[in-house]
């Protein structure tokens, strides 16, 4: 926002002044000068908030004086236009200021209401507040959607004249609902006078258009993708008779593609969440997923809503508007049709040049299934078009690209025409045959739009918010100009932005539009041929640029922003270009809804608008012009469509009284209560806020009435001028004496007008005055108080002395009756501890000796008690050495025995020893271990031969009884083949069984002779391997023997040489 122009007053750059300073964050920041500013300083000294110091550089063209802050009394005002300094900060802060402290979403801007989206449910918008507002002036009560409505329904009273509520704002802003509102206001102000119930129509219409007309966005979940305005109709006593609908630019490309975390239109959602339905089962519908045209954004569910429910209610509105049910079964087989066509498969040709579907395609089945057509045509003409030239007609292959193309086309065409027809039953259903005296209309159109990616759409928004921008301005310079006449006041012409040299350009001849229309009529024009005559035709506007790094592109300065508009798809779009040879196979459609779709509606458009025309004062036409036949040469653009119906829109609100509702998005987050800045200020200077206040402040944007400036300002008045009774005087006189400058104000009627600052300025002054009394009087207050201090202080020094010295003498008498008391008490206290003393002591002695007696006694006793026990010890002591001294002769004697026998016995075993020694023992012992294995050998040896004898014995058994068997065997068989008597065969079986037995049991006898012969054999080797281990243990110790005999024999014979020697 430009800094208005003109002389700056340097002198309210003092110390302790406010201002705004630019931040790149929060867009502006406050700031409080530490020192005086003088002109032609390069530097103004700041203290941040949080008490930082900046040094804030000052130049003459780059930085200019900062903005000045406007006094606290102002902050938080529900009327923009009513702060002294008007400009971009001081806005933005108060609008900041009311959403996030007291929770005001509204906010006047003069003839605007401001409404910032809170992203919550506010209890606001009740039937009890709708009684509040009702019968208020816009003034009276804090602002409202409600005020405004109130408002526009007021004057359309007062002034017959015609009303229009222009909403508008960002996507997800809120202009919906706040169109919404309003027409709830008047649905309950207005009620109708009988019982047509046409107020529960109007907004029942609201849940049909949202089902088919919005979606979720990245920036809204509940995003209008059209423009709509909605004429309320009243008779003679303001009661609703009726309505009726116009809509703008359908984003029908929204049907074949979404971008990610979009949604399709909400009808799709609703009806798939609805397939389980009974009703429903002929659709073949299942999950939104498996559907291309509804899955493209990937998320096919919005947090909170539940579509199944809202389906429900969306069927309620189109029961109430009197829609019958097989039209709304025909409406859901279309919207089906559609899912379906979307999925149908077109598969290319290995030439590339062609393509087929197959024709068992499930989708393409259900497709023409539901809209009742021919499945071999539909096939047939989706791959292929019809080319007419002067002489022949011939039948061309289209590539697979071509036909997908083809296939959106006819999807966004039919539900385009669906679109149209519902709009068209609802008016019919809002229609009235009562005589219409005046109308309201709510305008919820789309806002200024610019993205990454611009496109065709949005250059038709911007194009219809440059067109309502212009109105805007106008309008409100209109509003300044009366003003100022009504006050009689000398009337300058302000300075404000026209945007019509922007409008020029796109709808101008050889603007935008023409240029754009002129190539859609080129056999082979294209987007880059367009755009290069954009750039030869339009590089001289001021308001075109061509960008430096593309040539498929171009920039428009609109009045809110540059945009950049990418060329791709702009004449396809504008086109609109649907195959004849689809429209004339749906049109043969045996369903009577959808052949009626596709009619031509020329005859139809022009009846019903000479209907309209007698029931109502203005005529009201169809937003669209009438459609013509595809294939013609004349048929209009979509661009010269919107142009029409914009130019009608655009008469219509300059028919009627305009009130302006702009919606505010504080955040991108969708967070509740939260306001970012940056986007704020990029809305409010989007919206056309800003322009008001700078239309506002180019002017005498502070007005007061005379009483209001006499209470406010008389502080500033000598006591003189309080005695005149003409307080306008009075008002004129003080404002000559204390503004020197009479550009800065003038006198009306009732009100005196300041420029901007000036109020800022008279506030400076009543502050700067009611400082001075402010010392003074502390000075005054100060000495007094000082002086009632020294007084308080001399007297309460009199009365402490005087005290003092009463209790000093009351003290040294109480002194001399507590000495005197104090002697007696110790007498008899020391009287009182000596005979407790001597008590004490006398009963200590009594006890002592009670005590002492006691002992002496115990202790006699206890002598006589362990004489007692030492004579009983004695005597068991003394039988008990007895005992012990029999015992020690006794053991000794033992010993004695048992050593001689021991002696014995080792004389023996020494006599044993030399005998085992000799070698003749040996030999007997040998001798009879070689016998004892001889003998064993024979036993061993009549063992083996005696089972020999059994097993020659067994084998011969076994023999005998082998040839028993058989005998018995051919005996058996020979009875049987004679069949004899049973019974000699039972008794031949029975002695057969029995020689088995006996076999079993020779057998068994034959075994285990075998295991005990086996037995008593390894019993036997074992034997014999332990003898020969005993003989060869003896020979071992009989050669020992002999060595150490050897030996002895040897020492005896020295020993008996030695002694020989010695005798």
């Amino acid at each position: 926002m430009k800094r208005q122009e003109g002389k700056i007053d340097h002198e309210l750059y003092c110390k302790y002044t406010r201002v705004w300073i630019p931040d790149p964050e929060d867009v502006w920041r406050a700031a409080e000068i530490i020192k005086d500013y003088k002109e032609g300083e390069p530097i103004l000294h700041l203290k941040l908030e949080d008490e930082s110091p900046l040094e804030y550089r000052i130049g003459p063209k780059d930085n200019p004086l900062p903005f000045l802050r406007n006094p606290d009394i102002l902050v938080g005002e529900n009327d923009l236009t009513a702060l002294s300094y008007l400009h971009e900060p001081a806005v933005l802060h108060n609008l900041k200021v009311r959403f996030l402290e007291p929770n005001h979403i509204y906010t006047y801007c003069g003839i605007v209401l401001v409404a910032i989206n809170p992203y919550d449910q506010l209890q606001i918008y009740g039937e009890e507040v709708i009684n509040a507002y009702s019968g208020q002036n816009m003034g009276d009560m804090d602002p409202h959607i409600f005020a405004v409505a109130e408002e526009a329904y007021k004057q359309m009273a007062r002034d017959e004249r015609n009303q229009s509520i222009i909403v508008s704002g960002e996507s997800g802003a809120g202009k919906t609902v706040s169109a919404k509102y309003a027409m709830r206001f008047f649905a309950t102000v207005g009620g109708s006078a009988n019982d047509t119930n046409v107020e529960e129509k109007v907004l029942a219409s609201s849940p049909i258009m949202e089902a088919i007309g919005n979606a979720k966005t990245t920036r809204n979940d509940n995003s209008s993708r059209f423009g709509k305005y909605i004429q309320i109709g009243f008779d003679r006593r303001y009661h609703i008779i009726g309505a009726n609908m116009r809509t703008y630019l359908l984003e029908k490309s929204r049907v074949v593609f979404q971008a990610e975390d979009e949604r399709n239109y909400h009808i799709f959602y609703q009806l798939c969440a609805s397939a389980s339905f009974p009703e429903f089962k002929d659709l073949a519908l299942t999950s939104a997923e498996d559907f291309i045209f509804t899955s493209q954004g990937e998320n096919i569910f919005i947090e909170g809503v539940n579509d199944a429910e809202d389906f429900k209610k969306t069927k309620e509105a189109f029961t109430l508007l009197g829609v019958k049910e097989s039209n709304q079964s025909s409406i859901f087989r279309i919207i089906a049709s559609i899912l379906h066509l979307g999925n149908v498969e077109i598969c290319s040709e290995r030439d590339g040049d062609s393509c087929h579907i197959s024709r068992n395609d499930p989708h393409l089945t259900h497709f023409c299934r539901l809209l009742g057509v021919e499945l071999e045509q539909m096939e047939h003409w989706l791959c292929h078009r019809k080319l007419v030239t002067t002489s022949e007609t011939y039948v061309k292959n289209m590539s697979r690209k071509q036909a997908a193309n083809a296939r959106d086309a006819l999807a966004k065409h039919i539900y385009a025409h669906m679109f149209d027809w519902i709009v068209e039953h609802v008016n019919k259903s809002l229609h009235t045959s009562s005589k219409q005296h005046s109308f309201i209309g709510v305008l919820d159109i789309y806002g200024f739009e610019t993205f990454e990616i611009n496109s065709f759409e949005q250059f038709c928004i911007n194009y219809a918010n440059e067109k309502l921008q212009q109105q805007f301005n106008q309008h409100v310079f209109k509003l300044e100009q009366e003003e100022y006449m009504k006050e009689q006041i000398p009337w300058t012409l302000i300075d404000f932005y026209d945007n019509q040299p922007c409008i020029d350009l796109i709808e101008a001849k050889l603007g935008i539009l023409d240029l754009l229309d002129e190539e859609c009529k080129v056999p082979k024009g294209t987007d880059q041929n367009w755009c290069q005559k954009l750039y030869d035709r339009l590089s001289s506007s001021v308001h075109f640029q061509k960008p430096r790094m593309s040539n498929i592109s171009f920039i428009i300065i609109h009045f809110a922003d540059k945009v950049e508009y990418q060329c791709d798809g702009f004449l396809e779009k504008n086109r609109d270009t649907v195959y004849e040879e689809h429209i004339n196979i749906l049109k043969a459609s045996k369903f009577q809804l959808v052949a009626d779709l596709f009619q031509d509606t020329n005859k139809d458009g022009s009846s019903s608008t000479s209907s309209s025309s007698k029931s109502s004062r203005i005529n009201v036409r169809s937003a669209k012009p009438t459609p013509k036949v595809p294939n013609k040469e004349h048929r209009k653009t979509v661009g010269h469509q919107f142009r029409s119906s914009l130019q009608l829109l655009m008469e219509t609100l300059n028919a009627t009284t305009p009130h302006y509702v702009r919606c505010i998005k504080p955040n991108d987050e969708k967070e509740a209560f939260s306001f970012d800045s940056r986007r704020a200020v990029q809305q409010l200077r989007a919206c056309g806020v800003l322009e008001t206040i700078r239309i506002s402040a180019a002017g005498y944007p502070s007005r007061w009435t005379y009483p209001d400036f006499f209470n406010r300002y008389r502080v500033l008045m000598k006591k003189s001028d309080m005695t005149v009774g003409d307080k306008k005087l009075v008002c004129r006189n003080l404002l000559e004496t204390l503004v020197k400058d009479p550009d800065k104000f003038q006198f009306g009627k009732t009100k005196i007008f300041f420029r901007a600052g000036q109020v800022a300025y008279l506030e400076k002054l009543r502050a700067d005055k009611f400082r001075s009394a402010c010392i003074k009087i502390q000075k005054t207050v100060r000495r007094w108080l000082q002086m009632v201090r020294y007084k308080k202080i001399r007297k309460s020094a009199i009365t402490l002395q005087r005290f003092g010295r009463g209790y000093m003498a009351r003290r040294y008498a109480e002194r001399l009756r507590l000495t005197r008391a104090a002697v007696i008490c110790q007498k008899q206290y020391r009287m009182v501890r000596e005979r407790t003393a001597y008590l004490r002591v006398r009963q200590a002695v009594v006890t002592i000796q009670a005590f002492t007696r006691g002992m002496f006694t115990r202790r006699i006793f206890q002598e006589f008690l362990l004489h007692h026990k030492a004579m009983i010890i004695q005597k068991h002591v003394r039988g008990w050495l007895t005992r012990r001294k029999f015992k020690v002769a006794r053991n000794a004697a033992i010993t004695i025995q048992c050593a001689y026998r021991r002696m014995r016995a080792k004389r023996e075993l020494k006599q044993l020893k030399i005998e085992a020694r000799s070698a003749q023992h040996l030999k007997k012992l040998n001798t009879g271990m070689e016998n004892k294995i001889v003998q064993l050998q024979r036993k061993m040896d009549d063992q083996t031969k005696d089972l020999k004898t059994q097993n020659e014995q067994l084998v011969v058994a076994k023999a005998s009884l082998g040839s028993e068997v058989n005998k018995l065997q051919k005996e058996l068989e020979t009875m049987r083949s004679r069949q004899g008597d049973g019974s000699q065969l039972t008794s031949l079986k029975d002695e057969l069984e029995k020689l088995r037995a006996e076999l079993q049991e020779a057998h068994a006898h034959r075994k285990k002779l075998e295991e005990e012969h086996s037995n008593e054999k390894m019993r036997f080797e074992q034997r014999v391997e332990e003898l020969e281990r005993e003989n060869s243990l003896l020979k071992s110790e009989k050669e020992k023997m002999n060595q150490r005999i050897l030996h002895h024999s040897k020492s005896t014979e020295g020993k008996c040489f030695l002694d020989l020697i010695h005798h």
